[in-house]
């Protein structure tokens, strides 16, 4: 268990300091061309190890943001805003993973943004909401219109996880989720609706809906183009309840890699085809299973 709880605590740290450098990059922190400190003062400014860092730096690598040569450092090559204007075409080229923090840049970065989501709590999505919100009041991103459309699983329904090892019949993993998700959704809503009390974005539509489906991946749709795809995976981990913890089948979604699908031109091409299809799907729930 102590292991388990380990390798997740690792996935977030390197998702922290992921984040925090992209935004870096798009906020102009860090612009093309400069090097990077040094790996022994980011891993001691951002209070992780030196290995983090160096699994950051060599996905920024494979992202083509950073180019990191031996003995030179570590050079930023691109700027996540610049790989966003290129061409659906050019962008093709580079498919496979991608982390929700750096899409969620981008598409704020849109004089509109329009973003569909299936999940499981919506524990992941409001921590990032959050942090484009702050961003929005520092002026680094003005957006004029959001819309934001989330599916999540029915509260009514049996679900397969969360459930208690020693016991299936103990409803407290199921209501301990059921309240994570309604507070994360309250306080997501809260995030973008106070942007258009508060006079910063025009336009702010914030819709949520339940549907009789048991989430077995988790999706984001950004504007009909692109589109992120996760699946959950179902492990064996301690959750800690009011009266302690205990042993309980879950599934593992914050700090998951995601594969990332962009539509392009050719009506055929695997992410079009991803997309379109994604896309169909949510409709079609939305519209015909789900409710407000």
């Amino acid at each position: 268990m102590g292991g388990l709880r380990g390798a997740e605590g690792g996935c977030r740290e390197f998702e922290r300091v992921l984040e925090e450098l992209v935004l870096r990059m798009s906020d102009g922190t860090y612009p093309q061309g400069v090097l990077l400190p040094p790996q022994r003062e980011l891993a001691q400014e951002l209070s992780v190890s030196r290995d983090t860092v160096q699994r950051v730096l060599k996905e920024l690598s494979e992202r083509g943001l950073v180019e990191s040569r031996q003995g030179s450092g570590s050079r930023v090559i691109a700027s996540p805003a610049s790989q966003e204007q290129q061409r659906p075409a050019d962008r093709r080229a580079r498919p496979g993973r991608a982390r929700l923090g750096q899409q969620l840049a981008l598409a704020f970065a849109r004089p509109e943004v329009v973003l569909d989501v299936f999940t499981f709590t919506s524990e992941s999505l409001a921590t990032h909401i959050w942090i484009q919100a702050e961003r929005i009041r520092l002026g680094e991103v003005v957006p004029q219109r959001i819309a934001l459309r989330m599916l999540l699983p029915s509260e009514d329904m049996p679900l397969p996880y969360p459930r208690a090892i020693d016991d299936l019949d103990d409803p407290r993993p199921l209501e301990r989720v059921r309240g994570i998700t309604r507070r994360n959704t309250k306080s997501l809503q809260l995030a973008l609706e106070e942007l258009k009390v508060e006079k910063f974005v025009a336009d702010v539509d914030v819709s949520v809906r339940y549907a009789p489906v048991t989430p077995a991946f988790k999706l984001y749709l950004f504007h009909g183009t692109e589109a992120l795809h996760g699946m959950y995976k179902v492990v064996e981990r301690p959750i800690v309840l009011d009266e302690g913890t205990i042993p309980a089948i879950d599934v593992i979604g914050f700090g998951a890699v995601l594969e990332h699908y962009v539509a392009d031109d050719d009506p055929d091409s695997p992410g079009s085809v991803f997309v379109s299809e994604r896309q169909t799907w949510f409709d079609s729930v939305w519209k015909y299973l789900a409710t407000d």
